[in-house]
């Protein structure tokens, strides 16, 4: 028997109507590189381990097995409404996604990118999304408060969490990526820091994804604080296995992939 799956909270989400977790990779039935809980339907695991271990996530937050629902994430800022169970053979491409129907869970997969979690338990609203930079740079946090805000939740009831994600010190960028963020505004110069190789930067991708949260001016704002490229034992990264090469049976460079997760509950 694997071991229970083991999954992170913040005191920000705590609610009667609310259940949530961000999971680490302890747990699950997956094995090789993709040791533990990897829940990722796009990596080449094998397609039982994985269902297995999304039904074992949803089970340790006291859900139904097939609670789950995941998009097909593009790094857009796009978010859907979950009315229904998503249909796995037509997963929306999108980032971010809203409810307001209870015993439908909001999974996220990440693998350095950054999840954040949503509720307003009040009005009976949640909401995740998925930010790389690409989709924090988007807009994808703020396109997912007014998404919320359109089912009915109001901002000033809203609580946000971010999720474990690649931090500053592990995430070296180079001089284009640093001008994409500068051509928006000079006030991002904030979240680069010189890196150790001439010409490149650490971006502090939490730092930016905090600072599009506090901009949404919702009502609290949380950070679980754990960067997955330093912690192989409890987080899957995408950065993390290509700079150790871990590859796949097909030879390809490959990786599990973390859930973050809310639901309303029945």
């Amino acid at each position: 028997m694997p071991d229970q799956p083991l999954y992170l909270t913040h005191p920000a989400l705590d609610s009667d109507r609310v259940a949530h977790g961000f999971f680490t990779r302890s747990g699950g039935v997956s094995t090789g590189i993709f040791a533990g809980l990897n829940i990722g339907i796009g990596s080449a695991d094998d397609p039982e381990a994985v269902r297995r271990n999304r039904a074992a996530a949803m089970v340790a937050l006291g859900l139904t097995p097939d609670a789950l629902n995941t998009l097909y994430q593009v790094h857009s800022a796009d978010v859907v409404e979950v009315a229904r169970p998503l249909d796995p053979e037509a997963l929306p491409k999108a980032d971010g996604m809203v409810s307001s129907v209870p015993g439908l869970a909001l999974g996220i997969a990440t693998a350095d990118c950054a999840p954040v979690l949503f509720a307003d338990p009040g009005a009976g609203i949640v909401g995740a999304c998925h930010a790389g930079w690409k989709g924090a740079l988007g807009g994808v946090v703020e396109t997912t408060v007014l998404a919320m805000e359109k089912l009915g939740a109001d901002r000033a009831r809203i609580a946000a969490v971010l999720g474990p994600c690649i931090h500053q010190q592990s995430y070296e960028v180079g001089p284009e990526f640093r001008e994409a963020f500068l051509d928006l505004s000079s006030d991002f110069e904030r979240f680069f820091v010189p890196s150790s190789r001439e010409g490149h930067f650490q971006f502090d991708l939490p730092g930016f994804v905090l600072s599009r949260m506090e901009a949404s001016e919702i009502a609290a704002i949380g950070h679980v604080f754990e960067d997955t490229y330093a912690d192989p034992a409890r987080f899957y990264s995408y950065r993390r296995a290509t700079h150790l090469e871990e590859r796949n049976a097909a030879g390809k460079i490959d990786y599990g992939r973390l859930l973050s997760t809310i639901a309303l509950r029945d």
